[in-house]
């Protein structure tokens, strides 16, 4: 099975992929918000700011000073272009893996249930 156009592998790993994600859903969000949200550690969090910095998914901006200084973050149209690829890429993915055995329903079919199949069979077989 080849990887679907759009998977990426920098933004896969689950913490990176969380960040985005959270990141999708705004404009622009506080570095504490993003640690408290997806309960990591400053120095977890920041790496991985970090590197998705450097591949120009993030713009990161410090603000103020000493005590009072904030760190915001957002997506950039990059950023946002690559998330959204591989949210394709991963439902691609899901989407090919789903079964089709003979009798079960394809997948997001809710008018039968495996059960109505394999009674339908029974039928058809004259049992």
């Amino acid at each position: 099975m080849s990887t679907p156009s759009g998977f990426d592998e920098l933004i896969h790993p689950a913490t990176r992929l969380s960040v985005v994600s959270l990141l999708a859903t705004t404009e622009w969000a506080d570095f504490a918000f993003i640690r408290d949200s997806l309960s990591l550690s400053d120095s977890a969090l920041s790496k991985q700011l970090h590197t998705l910095e450097e591949a120009g998914y993030l713009d990161i901006r410090k603000e103020g000073g000493g005590r009072k200084r904030r760190t915001r973050v957002r997506l950039t149209d990059r950023g946002r272009t690559a998330f959204e690829g591989h949210v394709a890429a991963l439902r691609a993915i899901v989407e090919g893996a789903v079964p089709r055995a003979e009798g079960l329903p394809a997948a997001g079919d809710v008018s039968a249930t495996p059960s109505t199949g394999v009674a339908q069979r029974h039928a058809e077989a004259g049992r």
